[in-house]
């Protein structure tokens, strides 16, 4: 039995009255009843295409529009883009502060004093004597580029014109599209896809349901945490027909616009604000004063109208009813993942983006003709995974154990990790894993296998 609370009423000082809601079945390892979502694992054809955004470890990276438009005077031509719009989590669901950044990222310090003389002075002024403090090497030594500067995110996107992100930690899971230009904080996190069928997609009521189950929670508010391994590389998206795409894509590029369009008619509305309405609107509830006016100025009743219309197509992209329950598209979605799983170790990967995440074509996706005519999937052998050297510390051997883990795509057991180092004893890389699953670092599955 699991029982959640449901409420609470204080009787007098001393007695506190609690109503339970009961739910019978097996209980996964994440305390939940019903679809085992934590048995999903990451899939390849999701793999390289979700990162954080940066963390500029660095006050005096940040400008205002004023102290932007001064610095723009004096830059070259050439050295334009070092000074790009920045945007937070806030900003996305709140008022957006209209703030920019410097943004050095490939620059060596020398090239930034020659070239760049008033955007060195502000950054040797405002941003060395603060990372001179910290304690972290690489942070003191390249003191002019952000901290996490996102160097894997930077090649995601490069070549895009615009990206998806949404907020790490909001109470309402939506995904806004970014223009290429936008430099994302450490608090969103990006999909480096700019095709709106994606967008739809994830916008969707499937998606959504998938990112509250396969996330965290976070706050007062217990607020949902959008967890890019869980919630993104689990995510099975479906095979979807040409005409579907079509007006999949067209629906989301319309909920873009829509939302955009309206906030910018009306500075002062947010996403936050829409979204709670349209919360209100879908139970049934009535609104308040300051609600209405939210609903007026975000034409909220069209914004519900567009999220309708579009979780209906996409209901027909998976060829599902439209009148499922949750617990009933989690279900389906978690033996999706699973049916994927397997297609990819046959060799049969639905890249979402091919050209960028396997180039050299050294797997291949789709079908071919057999002898009587059948379909089957194409099988191409995964490329081979270069052995690590097994170190000699007991420390350095947990970080080797527990980054191979965390690149892991799917389970693996102890004897498939154990090729993944030279001369590894496994009873030894056994006891780490072990060790890592206790410190609540790994889990263990079902079968003996070790996962993230």
């Amino acid at each position: 039995k699991l029982l959640l609370v449901a409420d609470e009423d204080r009787e007098n000082a001393k007695d506190l009255s609690v109503g339970f809601s009961e739910y019978v079945g097996k209980i996964q390892s994440n305390l939940s009843i019903g679809a085992d979502t934590t048995s999903a694992v990451g899939l390849i054809a999701n793999s390289s295409l979700s990162n954080r955004g940066v963390q500029l470890i660095g006050g005096g990276f940040m400008l205002d529009q004023a102290d932007a438009r001064v610095l723009r005077v004096s830059l070259p031509e050439a050295y334009s883009h070092v000074i790009r719009s920045y945007r937070n989590g806030k900003d996305i669901t709140q008022v957006s502060r209209n703030v920019e950044a410097i943004d050095l990222f490939g620059l060596e310090i020398e090239e930034v004093r020659e070239k760049l003389p008033n955007v060195f002075q502000r950054i040797f002024d405002r941003v060395k004597p603060e990372r001179a403090q910290n304690n972290r090497k690489s942070y003191r030594d390249n003191w002019w580029i952000h901290g996490e500067p996102r160097r894997e995110l930077r090649r995601q996107l490069s070549g895009l014109r615009r990206y998806i992100a949404t907020v790490e930690t909001s109470k309402h899971r939506f995904f806004v599209m970014l223009d290429i230009d936008i430099l994302p904080d450490n608090k969103l996190v990006c999909l480096a896809l700019e095709d709106a069928y994606f967008l739809g997609l994830i916008s969707s009521k499937v998606h959504v349901i998938w990112s509250l189950k396969t996330g965290s929670w976070l706050g007062v508010g217990n607020d949902s945490v959008y967890v890019k391994t869980r919630c993104f590389e689990t995510f099975p998206f479906p095979d979807t027909k040409d005409d579907l795409k079509l007006r999949i894509g067209g629906l989301s590029e319309q909920l873009d616009a829509h939302r955009k369009r309206q906030q910018a008619l009306h500075p002062t509305l947010t996403m936050t604000g829409m979204y709670n309405v349209l919360e209100k609107l879908r139970s049934g509830e009535a609104l308040t004063a300051k609600e209405k006016i939210i609903h007026e100025q975000g034409l909220v009743s069209v914004l519900k109208q567009i999220h309708d219309d579009l979780d209906a197509a996409v209901f027909d992209a998976y060829g599902w009813a439209h009148d499922l329950s949750d617990e009933e598209i989690l279900e389906r979605l978690v033996a999706l993942n699973h049916e994927r799983a397997e297609e990819e170790s046959r060799g049969l990967i639905r890249w979402l983006r091919p050209d960028f995440q396997n180039p050299d074509g050294r797997t291949q996706t789709g079908f071919e003709n057999t002898d009587d005519g059948d379909e089957k999937p194409i099988k191409t052998p995964m490329p081979k995974v270069a052995k690590v050297a097994w170190p000699k510390t007991l420390p350095e051997r947990i970080r080797i154990v527990r980054d191979a883990l965390n690149n892991q795509q799917r389970p693996i057991g102890v004897e498939a990790m154990s090729k993944r180092f030279s001369s590894a004893p496994k009873v030894a890389v056994k006891e780490i894993l072990d060790t890592l699953v206790e410190v609540g670092q790994a889990r263990l599955t079902d079968d003996g296998s070790y996962a993230k």
